[in-house]
């Protein structure tokens, strides 16, 4: 009897989650204490939460945002992440990728417009 009361709260939390126009996901990782400490004081000078700021990597990640992986191949570089020869083959491409932006005078803000508009016209995909 017990266990189905847990299944009804589940299905419920479920359905609450589901009926949001996304569905939430977390993510957690363990550290140091020291190193939490460092981020809360980091974080407390600049204000922002930690969501804030996990957000704002996250988004700089997915956007592929130039500053933001320029850090991240740094850190990889330091720490012998992936290899030498696929990050230069990645600066090679964005090299080529804002060479091209620059050719034919596209801005980031304009790209997005352009898949807007992709979206309107071919909602399927």
């Amino acid at each position: 009897m017990q266990i189905l009361n847990v299944d009804r709260v589940v299905l419920v939390q479920l359905e609450l989650i589901n009926n949001m126009s996304e569905v939430k996901k977390k993510v957690q990782f363990v550290d140091t204490d020291i190193r939490h400490a460092q981020l809360r004081i980091q974080l407390e000078r600049e204000s922002l939460t930690q969501a804030e700021f996990f957000r704002a990597c996250l988004t700089g990640m997915i956007e592929n945002d130039p500053a933001f992986m320029k850090y991240i191949r740094k850190y990889k570089d330091s720490k012998n992440i992936g290899q030498k020869r696929s990050a230069k083959v990645l600066d090679k491409e964005d090299q080529a990728s804002d060479d091209l932006m620059k050719k034919f005078g596209i801005k980031d803000d304009e790209l997005e417009n352009i898949f807007d508009l992709i979206a309107e016209e071919h909602p399927d995909l």
